[in-house]
């Protein structure tokens, strides 16, 4: 932010010239490439306390508290067994099929719980915005953290379902936090794009769900790859969510990976949506006090 500081002169009754009292005027960059990024490093401790306010307020007066956050995959798991492998028996290459969705549904739970959360993290947080001033960008980044808590707890039962199934322990799961880092970048890439939008038009936080559940379905949480005609792969890669997935499961399964090109594509599809939000997110800020 650029700050301009003026003085004044006023004349006293008695012709006394005196100074007036200095005054700031904050005023937003116009730039388009103006991003500001280094006053997210300046405002780290709020960006802090941000993660940690929703952390504690996340399972406040709750009766079972983290417990949550093992139920809701571990419950979606038996359901997509249920009705997926035993009724529409959908292959899984060869992997038991509980494993097969669950290592699916560990990133695909912690990216609907971010990217819900970021959409409406400004309209949420209004009160802060409207008050005082800070980079904008640190709302939305600091939404999409304490979902992570609930995957740590989330991954529990992986380790488990790992020793009961006789899955090895490579040096592949070493990769897992890329792998979940990789998620985050998506809900923060489309995040910013939704959470400004929805600043201006709040119909946008009604067309999240309906955009998740579309997403989902768009994404190889329930059947493989492998399913997919070769005519729609190019069409398939640009989907980010789709190489996260596959390269979870390539992690924790330990199977060959032969989808280089899908996670080389779904990498370079998170890069130009994070840049593009970034900017847009930029140009949308200018306005945010004056239109949440």
């Amino acid at each position: 932010m650029e700050q301009t500081q003026s003085l004044s002169r006023g004349l006293l009754g008695t012709g006394t010239p005196q100074l007036a009292k200095p005054h700031i005027a904050i005023k937003p960059h116009r730039g388009l490439w103006h991003l500001d990024l280094p006053a997210l490093w300046h405002y780290r401790e709020l960006l802090y306390f941000l993660v940690w306010r929703d952390v504690k307020v996340r399972y406040k007066q709750t009766v079972i508290g983290a417990t949550w956050a093992i139920l809701q995959p571990l419950l979606t798991m038996i359901i997509f067994t249920l009705l997926f492998s035993n009724l529409a028996k959908i292959p899984s290459d060869g992997l038991p099929y509980p494993l097969f969705v669950y290592a699916a549904l560990l990133p695909w739970t912690y990216f609907v719980q971010a990217l819900g959360r970021c959409g409406n993290s400004l309209v949420g947080d209004a009160a802060l915005i409207t008050k005082v001033y800070f980079p904008r960008l640190i709302v939305p980044l600091a939404s999409v953290m304490p979902p992570l808590v609930d995957s740590l707890w989330s991954s529990l039962i992986l380790i488990g379902m790992m020793a009961w199934f006789g899955v090895s322990f490579t040096w592949a799961l070493l990769l897992l936090p890329a792998f979940m880092g990789m998620a985050l970048v998506t809900a923060v890439a489309v995040g910013l794009w939704l959470s400004a939008l929805n600043v201006r038009y709040r119909d946008v936080n009604l067309t999240v769900p309906f955009l998740i559940q579309i997403w989902f379905f768009a994404s190889p949480v329930i059947y493989p790859v492998s399913l997919l005609p070769e005519t729609w792969r190019l069409l398939y890669n640009l989907n980010p969510m789709a190489g996260v997935i596959e390269g979870m499961r390539w992690a924790i399964l330990g199977q060959p990976f032969s989808e280089l090109g899908l996670l080389a594509v779904s990498f370079l599809m998170v890069i130009g949506l994070l840049i593009g939000g970034i900017v847009f997110f930029n140009q949308m800020e200018q306005t945010f006090a004056d239109e949440i």
